[in-house]
């Protein structure tokens, strides 16, 4: 299923040791932001091409750019639901494909295994997707908090906790080899394309400075030792 809700996307990056000026900065925003959500662990399984397609499109910075990712929900290697996603991105604005997927378990499958597993329950344009990253390149796992506005228009959410498993020398899920991830948390200011107004305002007295900041790009530098 494709949402086509074009959303803007600003992203901020710092330190840790910055994580209770950015609560104290959302808990005092005037635009009277509340936890929307429980927080909870995010995680991916990113897939790429041998030579790393998606992450060289998103390095150069590329009008249109996709990237293909297993996600689920909680702290475990083994949900009772995923999704296979697609996150586009065309300029400065971007959308998903989101298809569900049924239970798997990390730790008992390998890799070819669980790639049949998830090309089965694919609708064949979404297959033909999946066919096009072949490779699972990396999972990243972190902690997500949310915050909303009363009236839904615009999100914040802040993730930390992120770690990182280079999966290409492993026939199986690597779960325990970690690679060394800078020590750092990611805000993101979501909105609508038809609400950008209101988000630019939103943005403004943060106490970090925007930036470039793709999880998938650091993990990849990461694994690479870059």
């Amino acid at each position: 299923m494709e949402s086509r809700v074009l959303r803007h996307e600003v992203k901020f990056a710092a330190a840790t040791v910055r994580y209770h000026d950015l609560e104290g900065w959302i808990r005092l925003h005037p635009g009277g932001f509340e936890r929307s959500y429980p927080a909870r662990w995010v995680n991916n399984v990113y897939f790429d091409t041998p030579d790393l397609a998606a992450y060289r499109e998103n390095l150069s910075g590329t009008s249109r750019r996709t990237k293909l990712r297993l996600r689920w929900y909680a702290d475990t290697p083994s949900p009772d639901a995923a999704a296979i996603e697609l996150k586009h991105r065309q300029n400065d604005l971007g959308w998903k494909s989101h298809f569900p997927i049924g239970p798997f378990d990390l730790g008992a499958q390998s890799w070819m295994a669980l790639i049949r597993t998830i090309r089965k329950q694919l609708p064949q344009a979404a297959r033909l997707s999946f066919d096009a990253h072949p490779e699972p390149i990396l999972i990243n796992r972190y902690h997500r908090e949310y915050f909303e506005r009363p009236e839904r228009d615009v999100r914040i959410t802040l993730d930390w906790h992120q770690t990182v498993f280079d999966q290409r020398p492993h026939p199986g899920p690597n779960l325990r080899r970690r690679a060394n991830l800078p020590d750092s948390l990611v805000v993101e200011i979501k909105f609508a394309a038809a609400d950008r107004a209101i988000g630019q305002r939103m943005i403004q007295g943060i106490p970090i400075r925007a930036s470039r900041n793709s999880k998938y790009a650091i993990a990849v530098q990461s694994i690479l030792g870059y």
